[in-house]
C-alpha cells in the first residue's frame, strides 16, 4: 500500500522525498557514528563514556538553535537552497571531529554540528510535504522519518567496515562521515522547490515568524512537549543500545553490528507501516496504538539474553536471536509511532512558518529530551553497570506518557496545503 502510493507520485514529486529521506538518513549516519564510539573515545582521550556521552546532550540541545535558523531562512529564501547549505555544512563539521585533539575540542564540534543538523529536518519534512499529494501524506511520512533508523542502520554498517574490517580508531568513522556532502549535488540539480512556497513566496518573506504565530502559541507548546516525549521514546531505545551490548552484554564488534541492524530493520518496518496505516485511522490513534504496542516487546528487547537462560537454551546463537527480535520488534513501535511525526506536525502548522515551526517544535523537544543518554548512563553506572533495566523502566514510563500526550492533542489530518492557508 505504501509502495503503491509512492509509485504514483510523478518524477518532481519523487525527486523532494527522495532528498529529504536522503538528507535526513545522512544527518542521522552522522550523528550515530559517536553514539558507536563512545567507549572507544573515552579510552583515547582518558575519560570515561558518561563524560563523553555529553556529546550527544550537546549536539542535542544546540538542534533548536538550528531548527530556528535555518528555518526562518528556509521560510524567506525557499526550502532547497538552505537544504544544501545546510547538508554541507554538517558534513563538513563531521568530518572535523575526526582531527579533534582533545575530548573539549571534539564535544565544542558536536555543538555545532547540533546546530546544522537541527535545520535539516524541518527544511526535508517542508521540502517533501509540500511537495506531494495530501492522499500520499501517510506513505511519504514514514518514509521519511524511516530515515532515521536507515542512518543508524548505515552507521552501524560504517562502525563494522571502519573498526572490524579496515582496523581504523574511532577517527575513522568522522572521516566517514563527510560523505553526506555528496547529496548538495542531487539537491543541486534534481530537486525543484517546494510548490507550496513558490505560491506564498511574498507573505513568507513579509511576514515575521511572531506574526505568523499569533493565535498558535498553545499548539506550538503542546507540539514542543509531544516532541519531547517522543525524543525520549527514540533516545532512550537508541543511544546507549550499543554501550549496553558492548559493556553489559560483553558482545563484539560483528554481534553489535548485527543486532543494530535488526534494530533499524524493525525501525524501518515500523516507520514505513504505521506511517501509512496513519492515513486510514487518524494520526493520533496510530501514534497511541504504537505506544502501547511497546511496552510488552521490553523484556524480550533488553532481557533476551536471560529469558533464554531461564527457557534453558544455552547456545550463544538462542540468546542472540531473542536480543535481535526483541530489538526488531521494539523499533517497529517505536519507529512506528515516529513515522507519524512529519505529516501530523506539518499539518497541525501554519503554512507562512511551515519551513520553521515543525522543526523548532521537534527540535526543542529535543532539547527537552537531550539528557537522556547522560541520564541514562548515569543511573547504570549507579546500578553497577545494569544499562537493561535502566532502558526498560524508562522505555515503559515514556511509552505511557506519549500515548496520554496524543489522546489528548489535536489532529489535521488531509489539511491542504495551498495559497489560501493561513
Amino acid at each position: 500500500m505504501a509502495f503503491a502510493t509512492l509509485r504514483s507520485l510523478n518524477t518532481e514529486q519523487r525527486h523532494a522525498v527522495l532528498a529529504s529521506f536522503l538528507g535526513w538518513t545522512l544527518d542521522a549516519f552522522d550523528f550515530f557514528l559517536l553514539v558507536f564510539v563512545l567507549d572507544d573515545v573515552a579510552r583515547s582521550f582518558g575519560s570515561d563514556v558518561e563524560a563523553v556521552s555529553f556529546g550527544i546532550l550537546l549536539t542535542l540541545a544546540a538542534r533548536p538553535i538550528g531548527a530556528l535558523l535555518f528555518g526562518r531562512l528556509a521560510d524567506r529564501f525557499g526550502r532547497r537552497p538552505v537544504l544544501m547549505v545546510d547538508v554541507a555544512l554538517f558534513s563538513a563539521l563531521e568530518f572535523i571531529c575526526a582531527f579533534a585533539p582533545s575530548l573539549t575540542v571534539l564535544l565544542v564540534l558536536r555543538f555545532l554540528f547540533g546546530i546544522a543538523m537541527g535545520g535539516e529536518w524541518g527544511i526535508g519534512a517542508a521540502l517533501a510535504m509540500e511537495s506531494i499529494p495530501a492522499k500520499a501524506r501517510g506513505a511519504v511520512s514514514g518514509l521519511l522519518q524511516s530515515g532515521y533508523p536507515f542512518g543508524y542502520f548505515l552507521g552501524a554498517l560504517a562502525y563494522w567496515i571502519v573498526t572490524d574490517v579496515l582496523g581504523f580508531s574511532w577517527r575513522g568513522m568522522f572521516v566517514a562521515g563527510a560523505l553526506p556532502a555528496l547529496l548538495v549535488l542531487y539537491l543541486r540539480m534534481k530537486v525543484p522547490e517546494s510548490p507550496a512556497w513558490k505560491a506564498n513566496e511574498q507573505q513568507q518573506r513579509r511576514q515575521n515568524v511572531f506574526e505568523a504565530m499569533r493565535g498558535h502559541w498553545g499548539l506550538f507548546v503542546f507540539m514542543m512537549v509531544l516532541m519531547g516525549a517522543f525524543n525520549m521514546f527514540s533516545h532512550g531505545s537508541q543511544d546507549m543500545y550499543p554501550t549496553f551490548l558492548k559493556q553489559q552484554l560483553h558482545l563484539g564488534a560483528g554481534a553489535v553490528t548485527v543486532l543494530t541492524m535488526l534494530l533499524n530493520a524493525g525501525a524501518i518496518v515500523g516507520g514505513l507501516s504505521f506511517g501509512a496505516w496513519s492515513e486510514h485511522i487518524g494520526r493520533r490513534r496510530a501514534i497511541i496504538i504504537a505506544a502501547l504496542l511497546a511496552i510488552p516487546v521490553v523484556p524480550l528487547w533488553m532481557f533476551g539474553d536471560q529469558i533464554a537462560t531461564w527457557m534453558g537454551w544455552t547456545a550463544p546463537i538462542a540468546s542472540l536471536a531473542l536480543l535481535g527480535a526483541g530489538a526488531f520488534l521494539i523499533q517497529v513501535m517505536v519507529q512506528g509511532a515516529w513515522g507519524i511525526v512529519p505529516t501530523h506536525l506539518n499539518e497541525l502548522a501554519p503554512g507562512t512558518v511551515r519551513g520553521t515551526l515543525p522543526g523548532f517544535a521537534y527540535q526543542l523537544g529535543n532539547l527537552l529530551a537531550a539528557a537522556t543518554a547522560t541520564a541514562q548512563a548515569a543511573l547504570a553506572t549507579r546500578l553497577q553497570g545494569d544499562y537493561a533495566s535502566v532502558m526498560a523502566v524508562w522505555l515503559v514510563v515514556v511509552a505511557l506518557a506519549l500515548a496520554a500526550l496524543a489522546w489528548l492533542g489535536p489532529e489535521a489530518r488531509g489539511q491542504r496545503f495551498d495559497t489560501h492557508e493561513a
